[in-house]
């Protein structure tokens, strides 16, 4: 089966590519703000910091940041203490990005639903797997960090 497909930048890509589609059949229904190119740029830079800084704080930990194996160190530090999936967020702010870049209206909508799929598809769990493995400690972090901001 096709397992190894069904990881976050797959969705990612699948929602970037459901934008991109949107603006082909619909075109011109834009914002036509002078100043969304920049915003779109700025929330893809964002982005690509927050991955950047989770990916960063894994490899200090020697921990895994491959979705559904089990993580050996628990991550709390750095970005850590602003969100509890900085790389899931960071994916938001990138698809978020590129519709306003790209100026198309009509895939705003695309951003809640993909957000809405990774929680179900691999956040959840992924928490669950956080509970098994460090109890109180995971309990402590999740009232005091937000899921996605």
């Amino acid at each position: 089966m096709l397992k190894w497909l069904d990881i976050p930048p797959t969705w990612l890509g699948a929602a970037v590519a459901a934008a991109f589609g949107l603006d082909w059949l619909v075109p011109g229904l834009g914002f036509n703000w002078s100043w969304s190119k920049l915003l779109g740029d700025g929330l893809i830079t964002f982005g690509l910091g927050a991955m950047a800084l989770a990916l960063w704080e894994m490899l200090r930990a020697r921990t895994t940041f491959i979705p559904r194996r089990v993580p050996t160190a628990f991550v709390q530090q750095g970005i850590y203490r602003l969100t509890r999936n900085p790389i899931y967020l960071g994916d938001a702010m990138i698809l978020a990005g590129l519709i306003l870049r790209w100026d198309v209206l009509l895939a705003l909508p695309l951003v809640p639903l993909f957000a809405g799929w990774i929680t179900r598809r691999f956040i959840l769990g992924e928490e669950e797997g956080l509970l098994a493995a460090f109890g109180d400690e995971f309990d402590d972090w999740k009232t005091r960090v937000r899921r996605w901001l």
